[in-house]
């Protein structure tokens, strides 16, 4: 019997003694994986657009009567523009994180025109021959291609620089000349000119979503020259054929606040 118990308990014993073993054998730790988030993707089209007003320049009236050696020009007024709105779309595409483009349209409305010379005798200064009131408006069709540069990601807030090179359609219409000193006057009939436009932009963008971004910009803009179709006298026996008023190199400064939204 005590036999019997002796090898009873030096089996439980080894048994007892391989069981660790044997668990260890069982085990398998779980192996984890780790896997890299994926980069950010910052490449895709986009669609915008923009409101804005314009601050809009010219370098001065040309007319072939103001070449003639025997009158004088004076400007009291030498001529600008009223604040006009703007309103542009445009398509572009998400290059990285630091470049992107887009081709635009932009419809820039009526702005009104004023300005007012006197003419005087070159003979005898104090001979003021006329003194002219202009008005008018001018509008524009602005196509531009244009890229930018994003200067970072700030909290959200993305800086921006970029240029554009394109067409403008600039159109005067309404052009009238009222001769204030003698009562008379004239008019020019409507007229449109395609010029060479370039700009240079800069602003900020801000990020609501991975999609939408707000845009608060400035652009100073060059929209090159425009000019009326001929102009008339009042008095058709007096009117000579012209080509009409030139408005030489047109410029502006525009403010405009606009929307991107990025395709996924």
């Amino acid at each position: 019997m005590v036999k019997l118990l002796g090898i009873v308990a030096g089996t439980a014993l080894l048994a007892a003694m391989g069981l660790p073993a044997v668990a260890a054998d069982l085990y398998e730790p779980p192996v984890v994986e780790y896997e890299e988030a994926p980069p950010p993707s910052y490449a895709g089209w986009y669609l915008r657009g923009h409101i804005g007003m314009s601050n809009q320049h010219f370098d001065g009236l040309d007319y072939f009567r103001y070449n003639d050696p025997a009158i004088i020009m004076t400007w009291p007024e030498r001529g600008g523009f009223d604040s006009a709105p703007l309103f542009g779309v445009g398509v572009g595409y998400q290059v990285n994180q630091w470049l992107r483009g887009d081709l635009t349209a932009e419809y820039r409305a009526g702005s009104t025109f004023h300005a007012l010379d006197t003419v005087l005798d070159a003979a005898d200064p104090d001979n003021v021959i006329s003194v002219n009131d202009y008005g008018g408006k001018k509008s524009e069709w602005l196509f531009l291609a244009n890229a930018y540069v994003d200067l970072g990601n700030f909290r959200g807030l993305k800086p921006y620089i970029g240029a554009g090179i394109g067409a403008s359609r600039n159109t005067i219409s309404e052009f009238i000349d009222t001769n204030i000193y003698n009562g008379g006057g004239g008019y020019a009939e409507n007229g449109s000119l395609w010029q060479l436009a370039w700009a240079l932009h800069a602003g900020v963008g801000y990020e609501i979503t991975d999609q939408v971004t707000l845009d608060l910009g400035y652009s100073f803009v060059n929209l090159g020259d425009a000019k009326t179709g001929p102009a008339h006298n009042f008095d058709p026996s007096i009117t000579v054929p012209n080509d009409g008023f030139r408005f030489k190199n047109l410029y502006s400064h525009d403010i405009k606040f606009g929307v991107r939204y990025k395709f996924n």
